[in-house]
């Protein structure tokens, strides 16, 4: 295992640099912070009707996170797992997969090109002001795929500064894995130009990620984590008079993960040959966002976005004697697909009296796909109008409804999805909100159009795939009081209709994407935060239940439950300069029954994922305001793989048995920080 002196080392002789913050930055920060998803206008969580989780950018600094996955890998209620064949992850909230989840960037969301939501790793994280974290249906306002929640990825805007320039480079080992900026190891750059004059204001920025791969138990040239390297550009050009604001902001990235095989003796070949797969993905969005205040009771906001998608899987036959490398001529193991989305939203906030505000709005999507393995050129168009109002009747209360009406092209879509959000000050320090609402999910294209046949798949789309709809009941009381916040919070979600892969009733040997599932989550969890000085720290506690199938046929418990502890400790030591900071997360055992089969017969067991302990150690000294030295241990426990007992059922999403991947080991790093700026 390479120490930290060793990373030093390979730093010192790099002249590109970290940006970092003001040592007043590091001064505690109040618990009521401003926050955007789901309101009227900026207010502070405190006077919203939902229960928002907030994580700021001196959190995200504190972790030296160079993806939003290790941004919140110790969160309560959220849960990654990989795809090992494929180099990606996945997320789940509140014991909900990732295609419930709606991901945004400032508003705009995300195109992902099925289920999985990988788009959550292919944002800079170097752009992030703040995440904002609504757990429930949000579903009336942002439509389809907010059934568990939404994350809101905000962006940071224009400072005082009129110019400031920021810089980082960070070297971090994979494991025991790492070789000076390049072949092992993990290494980060990233540079950051904005300014400001008058009315007009502009950034822009280039991020690279470069992830070596982690050899792990493999041998040869096969690597148990795949080499993932990417490129994140982004520009953003802002025009600001009066009450009147405007601006235009493209992201881009190009993402390469390599997949090498091991070697092969074929008949074919007069050399050893080794398949290797390349998953390359590019991603252009644009956004043009405007907000106008009219007067002081009308607000207008526009959004338009436009993204392009491209995945494409390249698989070459490379002959280990001579190094050339061609193309396989097996029409399976090549892949392009391309998917487009268009987006139009508008909303008028109007505020009729103290006691009533209004905000009706429109929402436009129309999206589509090409390639190989989907059927003809399919396209979807999505058209909702929704509206809602905070009603006020008495001093200490918050009434919120809502309705979306919603026209799809395609399927038939539920015509109205409501729901209402209440909060009450039941004193100066403690608020109770309770809410329903009813969530929906509409199916992807790739859902409703994938074609894939090779030697060992048969999958269709179905195009006469419903919605996935819940009903969804949540509740929180909150304590709120200068320095110290306490939550308790509950939930209980009933989905319908979840898509699932099953049997084509045509044709038994093919398998088809179908309407089967019910599905339930229900939990609660327990958070406090505490700011005292110089000290920041957070004790959370949940546990969640995850429906069981099975329990309608057998006499069996109608949940398995997960426990979580989570624990952030910061502490700013003023006179040295120094931020001291610890992340930690116990995260329980994940149960699931499932049928299995020996000699013949066949029962119901209990399957367990093993539960782990995961802490993140950061050390951060500023030098002279405009530099700081980064540096501390991630995965500090050393995980790598969960022991796992459920059985491989074969199915096209089986989760399968053996250990599962979670990490590739402890790694060590350290990094540079540097801040620029003129007023």
């Amino acid at each position: 295992m390479k120490t930290i002196s060793l990373l030093y080392l390979a730093l010192a002789g790099s002249s590109t640099v970290y940006a970092q913050q003001k040592t007043s930055d590091s001064t505690a920060r109040k618990l009521d912070e401003v926050i955007v998803t789901g309101q009227y206008e900026p207010q502070s969580v405190r006077k919203s009707v939902y229960q928002v989780r907030t994580i700021n950018s001196k959190t995200i600094q504190s972790r030296a996170a160079t993806s939003i996955q290790q941004v919140l890998n110790t969160e309560l209620g959220i849960r990654f797992s990989n795809d090992m064949t494929l180099g990606t992850s996945d997320i789940q909230l509140m014991g909900m997969s990732g295609r419930n989840v709606k991901i945004l960037l400032d508003g705009v969301p995300m195109v992902d090109r099925g289920e999985t939501r990988e788009s959550l790793n292919q944002i800079d994280v170097n752009t992030i002001d703040r995440i904002e974290i609504i757990e429930g249906p949000m579903s009336v306002s942002y439509g389809t795929d907010a059934l568990a929640g939404v994350i809101n990825i905000i962006t940071k805007k224009p400072g005082a500064e009129k110019l400031l320039i920021t810089a980082k480079i960070q070297e971090e080992s994979a494991g025991n894995e790492y070789k000076t900026l390049s072949n092992e190891g993990i290494h980060n750059q990233n540079i950051n130009l904005s300014w400001q004059k008058s009315e007009w204001n502009a950034s822009a920025g280039f991020t690279h990620n470069n992830f070596e791969g982690w050899q792990g138990d493999t041998s040869d040239r096969v690597k148990q984590w795949h080499p993932k390297n990417q490129l994140l550009g982004n520009a953003k050009v802002g025009y600001t008079i009066g009450n009147f604001n405007i601006y235009y902001r493209i992201d881009v990235l190009n993402e390469d993960i390599l997949a090498n095989g091991g070697q092969l003796i074929s008949p074919l070949y007069d050399n050893p040959i080794a398949r290797d797969k390349k998953y390359t993905t590019d991603r252009f969005t644009n956004q043009l966002q405007s907000n106008w205040m009219v007067t002081n009771k009308l607000n207008l906001s526009f959004l338009a976005s436009f993204t392009n998608y491209k995945r494409k899987t390249q698989t070459t036959v490379l002959d280990l004697v001579t190094n050339s490398r061609t193309l396989s001529t097996d029409a399976a193991e090549q892949d392009a697909s391309k998917f487009n989305s268009t987006i139009f939203r508008t909303t008028a906030q109007y505020k009729i009296s103290d006691k009533l505000s209004i905000q009706p709005g429109l929402d436009l999507t129309m999206e589509s796909a090409s390639g190989q393995r989907i059927a003809g050129f399919p396209s979807i168009s999505d058209y909702a109008l929704f509206i809602s109002a905070e009603i006020k009747p008495l001093s200490f209360m918050n009434i919120r409804p809502g309705l979306r009406f919603i026209h799809n092209s395609v399927y038939d879509a539920t015509p109205v999805i409501p729901s209402i959000n209440t909060k009450f000050n039941l004193s100066d320090h403690l608020d109770l909100r309770l809410a329903y609402a009813r969530g929906f999910r509409s199916p992807a294209l790739r859902e409703l159009y994938f074609n894939f046949f090779d030697a060992s798949h048969s999958i269709n789309g179905n195009p006469d795939l419903k919605a996935e709809h819940s009903n969804s009941f949540n509740g929180s009381i909150e304590w709120n009081k200068g320095i110290y916040r306490s939550v308790i919070s509950g939930f209980y979600n009933d989905f319908n209709n979840l898509i699932n892969y099953g049997t084509d009733p045509n044709d038994p040997t093919v398998t088809m994407t179908i309407n089967v599932d019910r599905f339930k989550t229900t939990g609660g969890t327990f958070e406090n935060t505490l700011i005292y000085k110089n000290l920041t720290a957070s004790l959370g506690l949940s546990y969640i239940g995850r429906y069981n199938e099975l329990s309608e046929m057998n006499d069996l418990p109608e949940f398995v439950w997960s426990p979580e502890v989570n624990s952030n400790l910061s502490f700013l030591a003023r006179k040295i300069g120094t931020t001291f900071s610890l992340s930690y997360k116990f995260s329980g055992k994940s149960p699931s029954y499932q049928y299995s089969s020996s000699n013949g017969i066949t029962s119901i067991k209990l399957a367990e994922t093993e539960s782990f302990n995961w802490a993140d150690i950061t050390i951060s000294k500023s030098i002279k305001n405009f530099l700081t030295i980064s540096g501390g241990v991630k995965n500090l426990l050393d995980i790598t793989n969960l022991n796992n007992t459920a059985t491989d059922t074969g199915s096209a999403h089986s989760t399968g048995g053996g250990a599962v991947p979670y990490s590739y080991g402890r790694s060590f790093f350290l990094g540079l920080n540097f801040r620029l700026a003129k007023n």
